[in-house]
């Protein structure tokens, strides 16, 4: 009776409502007795088999259900019955891993965006100031000038230059000068020598050697003064109106921004005036208070840096002047006390002889 039983189960099919409860079935009392208890007392569901030929099927057929890797799980509304041991961990792992990869990607895009957006704003920007400067250059487009402020930069830009004449002299004057003092100081060694080797001749050597060796010691006295002068002026030219000068630049590159934006905006106003236009005047409103904002900040910067650079430099040039002046009179005065007294007034310190050469650590 059991196999009879088992064959119908085998393919009888059990409708079930919304509410998980089994329908009417056609079959009789006595056969629902029976499949209740092939199910509470049947065989393992494990050791079971699936007939594939339907009733009456042939050995052959018949396929283990440990064989079978997918079906694993049936559902039932508020009831999940486990039949194979089948896991939700995979799933999990899974869903996790896309998750990840899926932030990352999302993280990448948002970088590829932002320097795609940083891009495209240099680009807008660069054409808008290209476009200003060809206009400025044939005449066609207007241009913002300060005439107080660009007149005060024509004249620092016209003292450097003049100001780098004196640097490059000096310079050309201190190697020359080195020089004198170098033939100095042999010519007194080479009548110190014929000196000692010309007996008839020894007083005229000897005071000719002791004339050029009192001239080198001044000399190397009035090289340490040129050297300060040089090392002066060329921090005045070289650091001081260098970094008031890029001040400039940087004002001179607001200023073309701030006309490119201002003749944009001029554009834009003698247009049309529908939805899509206001909006396109409002955001280059945007931009143009915003370079307007920039280049007052560096007109304003550029002004002070002009008035504290001129007080320095008449401070700087009215002492390195004045030390140039008495170092250079005292010296072919031959007046070495007045020469020396020079130095100190204005702190000018000597390097000891063989002071520029690298200790023996360095030359290591």
């Amino acid at each position: 009776m059991t196999d009879s039983i088992m064959s119908k189960a085998a393919t009888m099919e059990i409708p079930i409502n919304s509410n998980g409860d089994t329908g009417t079935l056609t079959e009789d009392d006595s056969l629902e007795q029976d499949l209740q208890q092939v199910m509470v007392s049947g065989p393992n569901l494990n050791e079971t088999s699936i007939v594939s030929g339907g009733y009456g099927g042939t050995a052959e057929g018949i396929i283990p259900t440990s064989s079978i890797k997918g079906f694993a799980c049936v559902h039932l509304p508020c009831v999940c019955v486990t039949i194979f041991g089948c896991s939700t961990s995979g799933s999990n792992m899974h869903h996790s891993s896309s998750s990840s990869s899926m932030t990352a990607e999302e993280t990448t895009r948002g970088v590829a965006v932002e320097k795609l957006e940083t891009v495209k704003k240099w680009g807008l920007n660069t054409y808008k100031c290209t476009k200003q400067m060809i206009s400025e250059r044939f005449g066609r487009g207007s241009r913002t000038v300060d005439l107080e402020l660009e007149a005060q930069i024509e004249v620092l830009r016209d003292t450097k230059r003049k100001y780098e004449n004196v640097l490059r002299l000096a310079r050309a004057l201190t190697n020359h000068f080195y020089n004198m003092v170098q033939t100095q100081h042999a010519l007194g060694d080479t009548f110190a020598d014929l000196s000692q080797k010309s007996p008839e001749l020894r007083d005229e050597f000897g005071y000719n050697a002791e004339t050029q060796k009192l001239l080198c010691k001044n000399g190397e006295t009035l090289l340490g003064a040129i050297n300060f002068f040089v090392s002066s002026i060329n921090t005045l030219v070289n650091k001081t109106m260098e970094d008031t000068l890029m001040t400039i630049k940087m004002y001179e590159n607001a200023r073309l921004e701030y006309d490119a934006y201002r003749s944009d905006l001029e554009e834009l106003s003698m247009g049309p005036r529908d939805a899509v236009a206001m909006a396109r005047i409002e955001a280059a409103q945007q931009q143009y208070q915003v370079q307007k904002d920039k280049y007052e900040r560096l007109r304003s910067d550029v002004a002070i840096k002009l008035k504290f650079l001129e007080e320095n430099k008449v401070k700087v040039m009215h002492k390195q002047l004045l030390l140039f002046h008495n170092a250079i009179s005292a010296y072919f005065a031959g007046n070495q006390q007045q020469l020396e007294q020079t130095l100190k007034q204005f702190n000018v310190k000597l390097k000891p002889p063989g002071a520029d050469k690298p200790s023996w650590l360095e030359e290591q």
